[in-house]
């Protein structure tokens, strides 16, 4: 086991995303996990994520702790309220907006590359 305290995470540069920080929560160098990922990002308001991920075999989970955030895909929109979970399959491309007035923060679960 081992504990992650906030205060003891830090920021990372995301390529692709704007007008947000990005902060690993777990992951191979923080906690050792070996199989996925743990990211909590912060959006301001107009802050988000360019089209991504098309040829990215990963699988993706987003989950809104707090505001609203918009998910695009080609075909689809989703609008993410708190508490509300969003799966993207590998290969699914993306693009993350925060189109509010408000602030967002979501929790981002990626798996590693076999």
């Amino acid at each position: 086991m081992k504990k992650m305290r906030l205060e003891d995470v830090k920021a990372y540069d995301a390529p692709g995303h704007f007008a947000m920080t990005a902060m690993r929560l777990s992951g191979k160098e923080e906690t050792g996990a070996k199989k996925f990922w743990v990211g909590l990002s912060h959006f301001l308001p107009g802050g988000g994520a360019s089209w991504a991920y098309e040829d990215n075999p990963l699988e993706k989970i987003y989950f809104v702790l707090d505001g609203e955030i918009t998910v695009k895909s080609k075909t689809e929109e989703f609008v993410l309220g708190k508490w509300e979970l969003l799966y993207l399959g590998p290969n699914e491309g993306r693009e993350v907006m925060n189109k509010t007035r408000k602030p967002a923060s979501m929790l981002v679960v990626i798996n590693y590359p076999d």
